[in-house]
């Protein structure tokens, strides 16, 4: 059993600890050894002795027998107390090795961010964000006294003080870097892998962009100067450049898109490259009210509109829908604009002279309508 036990305990040491295990080992073998010899040398001792007494004394058998018995007693309890003294005594060296492990690794640790960490920089560089803080709040309170004072210039110190914040955003992440670390090859090769992850990220949807920019000048969906919806947005393209298109909307607003939202989204191009461009415009009558008288109007004042492109043909469409619960008479109308820049102008004209005409021959708008019986 006493074998049994202290193999095992020689296992479980050897997996964690492989050098002391084998002293272990061999320190255990050899006291097992010296024991074992010891104890057949006393028991032979002991059984000689205790012949030679009967031998001898045949009156004093019992006591030697008692004694014998006793030390054969004491011997047997020694077997069983050994096996676990030296389980405690691995046990505390366990114990004392993890701690010692423990130690080692938190020392380790403390190491490594000294070896890359200066204190004394860190305390500066926390001193230096606080300075430019300050001085930023300082330069914004300047431009925008200056903004006041010269309304004029506005724009300008905007810009200024847009390019100014980012060198000093960038001054300040790499002095802060260079105050607070120790570089060496390590510490490049960490900070090189992060910017190289970091900077994939962020160039994805530029490279992306820069793709969809090749497309659209390869496939031509549209092109510089073409009147075009795309995501609620209606106007002009003015620029189409490797990473966004520009457009002017008809409001005056220049809206920017990137290249690759192109190709996920519907476009609209109204002209496709030509200066014409249809229009669709929608009238509504009543429908008590003359339609045809309707239709020859809407046709004479498109035909002799300014802004009409004459070489395109002019197409009138009559249909009955329901209008705000009221039934009535869409008249549709569709005409080609001489240039696309006249398109606000020209639907203003057919809704002016239009709207005259009818209410001179007394064509009225959609209402309700009272049925006699």
């Amino acid at each position: 059993m006493k074998k049994y036990i202290l193999h095992c305990l020689l296992f479980v040491l050897s997996v964690l600890l492989p050098g002391q295990a084998q002293e272990l080992s061999t320190s255990t073998g050899k006291t097992t050894k010296l024991e074992q010899s010891d104890s057949h040398i006393s028991w032979d001792k002991t059984e000689e002795l205790s012949d030679n007494e009967i031998k001898q004394d045949p009156d004093g058998l019992t006591s030697d027998a008692i004694n014998a018995l006793e030390s054969k007693e004491s011997f047997s309890r020694d077997q069983v107390q050994e096996p676990t003294k030296a389980l405690n005594e691995s046990s505390e060296i366990l114990k004392k090795t993890i701690q010692a492990s423990a130690d080692d690794g938190d020392e380790l640790t403390i190491t490594k961010i000294t070896r890359f960490v200066r204190v004394s920089g860190v305390i500066f560089s926390i001193t230096l964000i606080v300075v430019v803080v300050m001085l930023l709040r300082l330069m914004h309170r300047l431009v925008e006294r200056f903004s006041i004072q010269i309304p004029q210039k506005r724009m300008l110190f905007h810009k200024i003080e847009t390019i100014a914040q980012f060198f000093i955003y960038v001054g300040l992440a790499i002095s802060i870097f260079l105050l607070s670390f120790r570089i060496n090859e390590q510490l490049l090769s960490i900070i090189g892998g992060t910017v190289a992850v970091s900077f994939g990220f962020a160039i994805k949807d530029l490279i992306a962009s820069f793709i969809a920019g090749l497309m659209i000048m390869i496939d031509r969906p549209f092109q510089v100067g073409d009147r075009i919806t795309f995501d609620g947005q209606y106007g002009d393209i003015t620029a189409i450049g490797l990473r966004s298109v520009r457009m002017q909307t008809l409001s005056d607003d220049t809206v920017t898109i990137p290249n690759n939202k192109f190709l996920s989204d519907v476009t609209v191009c109204g002209n496709y490259g030509e200066l014409s461009m249809q229009m669709t415009i929608d009238f509504y009558i009543g429908l008590d009210q003359d339609i045809e008288k309707a239709c020859e109007i809407v046709n004479e004042a498109t035909s002799s509109s300014h802004y009409i492109c004459l070489p395109k043909p002019v197409v009138v469409l009559v249909k009955q829908v329901i209008i705000e619960s009221y039934m009535a008479y869409r008249v549709r109308v569709k005409a080609y604009v001489l240039d696309i820049q006249y398109e606000a102008a020209f639907e203003t004209d057919l809704n002016l002279r239009i709207m005259k005409a009818f209410k001179t021959h007394e064509i009225h708008p959609p209402s309700i309508l009272h049925r006699n019986n």
